[in-house]
């Protein structure tokens, strides 16, 4: 399981320094939805300058424009885009061709979408899927991720993200059903030692955690 630092709610230089911190213990670095509104391309610029060997994924949540969000984003150094699942699909479509012609991947954020509109997303392998708890139905409606089982594990071709309120008391769960990538953000960005709650997270994730 894949490692991917959530950098949401800094600024640019101290999402540089917290990636920093953390950099030999994870794997994907997010540059998060509130980075880009409030920074703009400029966030993805900079950390993919920061961290050139690193996998970096704009978290721009396309519902729309896919042609200008997705080019925008490429061209700023991103490796993988997220677009929403409940987006129309010839947007979700036209994000895939574009990931395609340019070498990229894409991220379909499962966020609020149906099962029949997740059934109509299956066929698309060459995404990641992100089954996704929202911070609002953490923080507003006391949502989590502790007993969540994945609607895709099962779906042996597809690779499958998880994310929301990730924890070191609840990342078992999706280690137990073999997810591919695991999201974390606050619980290391606002732990008190970032470094040391990073490495406890790969050694979670590594079997090796007394």
């Amino acid at each position: 399981m894949k490692i991917q630092l959530a950098l949401d709610r800094l600024n640019i230089q101290d999402a540089i320094k917290m990636a920093k911190l953390v950099e030999n213990e994870i794997d994907w670095i997010e540059v998060g939805t509130s980075l880009i509104k409030e920074f703009g391309m400029q966030s993805v610029k900079e950390i993919k300058k920061a961290f050139p060997h690193k996998t970096i994924l704009a978290d721009t949540k396309t519902m729309d424009n896919a042609k200008y969000e997705l080019e925008m984003s490429f061209q700023a150094g991103a490796d993988i885009v997220t677009v929403m699942g409940t987006a129309p699909l010839v947007t979700i479509k036209t994000c895939l061709e574009l990931a395609k012609e340019n070498n990229k991947k894409i991220m379909i954020d499962l966020l609020n979408t149906s099962e029949e509109q997740i059934q109509t997303l299956l066929p698309f392998t060459e995404a990641i899927f992100c089954e996704h708890i929202s911070k609002d139905e953490q923080e507003l409606a006391g949502k989590s991720n502790v007993q969540t089982k994945s609607r895709l594990r099962e779906q042996a071709v597809i690779e499958v993200a998880a994310a929301g309120g990730i924890t070191l008391d609840t990342i078992q769960n999706l280690v137990e059903q073999n997810l591919d990538v695991a999201i974390i953000g606050s619980a290391i960005t606002k732990a008190k030692n970032p470094q040391e709650a990073a490495e406890n997270f790969k050694k979670q994730i590594g079997g090796i955690l007394s």
